[in-house]
């Protein structure tokens, strides 16, 4: 899979390392000289030049990606970057970062974000998670408004403990795609049991959360 990645600070390269790590092609784009370090990711192409720009994009072949991430610092920036991937170049898959949550509400469909990742409050949500049981922690926002990732973790006294994962009636556009237990990824099966203390991962409809809570609640 390529990837073009607008932004090479920090979390730019982080990104393209994993990818590279991964078995992706990976494409680093940054205006700034500074920005170029090469040496820190060497196996990565880069591109010195503005990727707000059509011309540098062109320069990009951006129309070969199958991912662009909009990673840079600057929120104007990664909307401008987002919306020329879908609308001018057809990228399947775009992926933008968030640095002020204000701006969150920006990050839609209608410029051409497909996944908006907002730093501050994933953070705030891994907190949150940390510290609760039984409470639903909103993790990450597909196409705003649409679909949340959502995280719970199953009480000890939850009626759903020692469910069959088949058995449980859950709800409308909602859909169990990972259970955590004891350092172990599990991807759910009909026939695994749900254990009190299990992390429980969803993808489910914004609509749909109080009713998943309310089912996943103790008694």
């Amino acid at each position: 899979m390529r990837v073009a990645i607008a932004g090479a600070g920090a979390v730019g390269r982080s990104i393209a390392q994993e990818l590279l790590e991964n078995g992706h092609e990976v494409l680093l784009i940054d205006k700034d000289p500074k920005a170029i370090k090469v040496e820190m990711v060497p196996r990565a192409e880069w591109l010195l030049a503005d990727a707000c720009e059509i011309a540098s994009l062109d320069d990009a072949a951006l129309e070969r990606c199958q991912v662009v991430v909009a990673s840079s610092g600057d929120d104007k920036v990664n909307l401008v970057v987002s919306l020329l991937a879908k609308t001018e170049y057809g990228v399947p898959r775009v992926v933008a970062r968030i640095n002020h949550p204000g701006n969150e509400w920006l990050f839609n469909e209608s410029w051409g974000v497909d996944v908006a990742v907002s730093t501050p409050r994933l953070l705030s949500a891994l907190v949150e998670e940390a510290v609760s049981v039984g409470d639903l922690v909103r993790l990450m926002t597909f196409r705003q408004g649409e679909a949340n990732l959502v995280e719970l973790t199953l009480p000890e006294d939850a009626p759903l403990a020692g469910s069959r994962v088949g058995a449980v009636t859950w709800p409308t556009d909602t859909a169990l795609v990972a259970i955590l237990r004891e350092g172990r990824v599990l991807v759910p099966s009909p026939d695994d049991t749900l254990e009190a203390g299990d992390e429980l991962l969803f993808v489910a409809n914004q609509d749909m959360e109080d009713e998943l809570a309310e089912l996943l609640s103790a008694r």
